[in-house]
C-alpha cells in the first residue's frame, strides 16, 4: 500500500532554490517513482504549497479580529459523549494594496510565474501570489492566523502560502496589519510531487495495473487531510481483505462522501489535486453528518471494523430515536399551551395545535420548543434532537432523494463484463468508446458518470448489455 503524500518524487521550491526533498527538508521517495514507472503505472506531476509558520510573540493580536471557536463543538465521533471545549482562538487579518504591490513587483522572482514550477496546483487553495494575479480586482485577501497547538508559539498563516524568496516573504508579510514585526520561523514554500492517474484504480483503490497494490491520499491525486485519512481506511481494509482472500468493500457514491470521492477519482479522473467539497455530491440531503452512524456503522460491522461495544451503543441509539419518533407521532399539543410557549419565545403564535410531528414540520417550531410542553424524550441529546428535527422538517425532500437513489441503483446493478468490447458499438461516439475502453466501468451507473459519455451513449450501451448474457 502506498501513502506517499508529497514525498513521491518530492521537490521543494523556495524562490530560485529548488531541491529534491520531501516537506521540511526530509528525504523524498525518488527511487520509488522510477520503480512505479517500470511497473507500468502512469504518473502525473502535481504541486501544492504550505504557508509560513510564524512566532506568536511577534504578532500584534490587538490589531487582528478574534475568531472564537464554537461554544458547543461538534465532535468527530459519535462515541464522544462530552466534546473538549475550545481552549484557543484563531484570528483574522487581511492583505492590502501595499502587500499586493510588493508581490507584483517580485513576480519575476516567483517560481510559479517564471516556469520553475511545472506541476499543477490545487485550484481551491492558490498561493497568495496566484490570488493577487488571478483576482486583480480585489483590494484585500483574508489571512487566518491559527495556532499549531495548545502549547506552541508557532502560528499557521492559512491563506498565505507562497513560493516567493524569503526576503520577499518578510517584506510582504510585514506590510500586513498586526504583522509589522513578524518573525518567520519556517518560510512558506511550494512542493512538487508525483501521483498516479486515479482512473487506473479500482473503486477498492487497488491498482488495475499492479494487482495487490493499493494507494491512498495524495498518491491518488487528491489533497487534504480528511481525504487522505478516509482513503487510507478504505485502502487498508481492502488490502487486508485481499491478502486474506475475502471480498472487498466498494462504497457507492450515495452511501457516503468517501464513496463520492472514490467514484469521482476512478470514474472522472482529476485535472488538479482533488478536494472533497460537499457540493460534489448530488445526495447532500441524505449524506449528513448527523446520520453518518446510521449509514456507515452497519457497513463497518459487516466488514469487521465495528466491535461489539460500539455496535451495542449504535443499536441503543437507534432504539432511542425510533421511540422518540413514535412519541412525536402520537402526541397532541393543545392550542393554548403551544401559543403560550411560542409567545414566550418571541414567535408569532400558531393558529392551532396538533400532532407534535406535524407541528415540527413548520420552520418556526423547534424540538426544544415542543419539548418544553411534552418533555425531552428519554435518552434524547441536543445532537439527536437536531437530527430528528432535520429528518421531520425535510421528510418530503429526503423521500424524493431516496427515490432518486433507488433509480440510480438500478443502473448500478447492471454489470458490465470486464472483457466487454466497446469498439464494436458503432452507436457510441468515438469519445465514449475511447473512455469506456480505458476506464472500463464496472456497471452502467458508473459508465454514465464518465465525462464525455452522454445519456444517448448510456442508452445504446444499455441495449447492448441487455443482449449480453454475462451482464445479467
Amino acid at each position: 500500500m502506498i501513502c506517499s503524500g508529497t514525498y513521491l518524487g518530492g521537490k521543494t521550491i523556495l524562490g530560485s532554490v529548488a531541491k529534491w526533498s520531501g516537506p521540511d527538508g526530509m528525504f523524498g521517495a525518488n527511487q520509488l517513482t522510477e520503480s512505479l514507472r517500470q511497473a507500468g503505472l502512469t504518473l502525473r506531476r502535481f504541486k501544492t504549497g504550505t504557508p509560513p509558520r510564524v512566532n506568536a510573540r511577534s504578532i500584534d493580536f490587538s490589531q487582528l479580529e478574534c475568531q472564537v471557536g464554537d461554544e458547543d463543538a461538534m465532535p468527530f465521533s459519535f462515541e464522544t459523549e462530552k466534546p473538549a471545549p475550545n481552549r484557543v482562538c484563531c484570528h483574522i487579518t487581511y492583505t492590502n494594496e501595499k502587500t499586493h504591490a510588493i508581490i507584483r513587483a517580485n513576480l519575476d522572482r516567483s517560481p510559479l510565474f517564471s516556469g520553475v514550477i511545472e506541476g499543477i496546483g490545487p485550484r481551491y487553495c492558490p498561493s497568495i501570489e496566484d490570488k493577487v494575479v488571478r483576482f486583480a480586482g480585489k483590494d484585500r485577501h483574508p489571512i487566518f492566523v491559527e495556532p499549531c497547538g495548545e502549547n506552541t508559539e508557532e502560528m499557521y498563516l492559512q491563506g498565505a502560502s507562497s513560493s516567493l524568496p524569503e526576503d520577499v516573504q518578510n517584506a510582504f508579510y510585514r506590510s500586513i496589519q498586526g504583522f509589522e514585526h513578524i518573525e518567520i520561523m519556517r518560510p512558506a514554500y511550494a512542493i512538487e510531487y508525483d501521483c498516479v492517474d486515479p482512473t487506473s484504480l479500482e473503486a477498492t483503490l487497488e491498482s488495475k495495473v499492479v494487482r495487490g497494490l493499493y494507494g491512498a491520499g495524495q498518491f491518488n491525486g487528491t489533497s487534504g487531510y480528511e481525504e487522505a485519512a478516509a482513503q487510507g481506511l478504505l485502502a487498508g481494509l481492502n488490502a487486508a481483505r485481499n491478502a486474506k482472500g475475502e471480498s472487498q468493500l466498494i462504497l457507492e457514491r450515495q452511501t457516503s462522501y468517501l464513496g463520492t470521492l472514490v467514484d469521482d477519482l476512478v470514474t472522472k479522473g482529476v485535472m488538479d489535486p482533488y478536494r472533497m467539497m460537499t457540493s460534489r455530491s448530488e445526495y447532500r440531503l441524505t449524506l449528513r453528518q448527523d446520520n453518518a452512524d446510521q449509514r456507515l456503522t452497519p457497513i463497518g460491522r459487516e466488514y469487521g471494523l465495528v466491535q461489539d461495544d460500539r455496535w451495542a451503543k449504535y443499536q441503543h441509539t437507534q432504539n432511542i430515536l425510533e421511540a422518540e419518533r413514535r412519541r412525536l407521532h402520537e402526541t397532541h399539543l393543545r392550542t393554548a399551551e403551544l401559543r403560550a410557549a411560542m409567545e414566550e419565545a418571541g414567535l408569532t403564535p400558531a393558529a392551532e395545535g396538533g400532532i407534535a410531528e406535524e407541528l415540527l414540520r413548520r420552520p418556526e417550531i423547534s424540538y426544544p420548543l415542543v419539548a418544553k410542553l411534552i418533555g425531552w424524550g428519554e435518552g434524547i441529546t441536543p445532537m439527536l434532537a437536531e437530527r430528528l428535527e432535520t429528518e421531520i422538517k425535510y421528510a418530503g425532500y429526503i423521500a424524493r432523494q431516496d427515490r432518486m437513489i433507488r433509480d440510480v441503483a438500478r443502473h448500478e446493478k447492471t454489470l458490465i463484463p470486464e472483457d466487454f468490447c466497446y469498439e464494436n458499438l458503432t452507436g457510441l461516439t468515438l469519445e465514449a468508446r475511447e473512455k469506456l475502453s480505458r476506464i472500463r466501468p464496472k456497471n452502467l451507473g458508473q459508465a454514465g458518470r464518465i465525462p464525455g459519455v452522454s445519456p444517448s451513449d448510456v442508452a445504446q450501451l444499455s441495449i447492448a448489455l441487455a443482449a449480453h448474457p454475462l451482464s445479467r
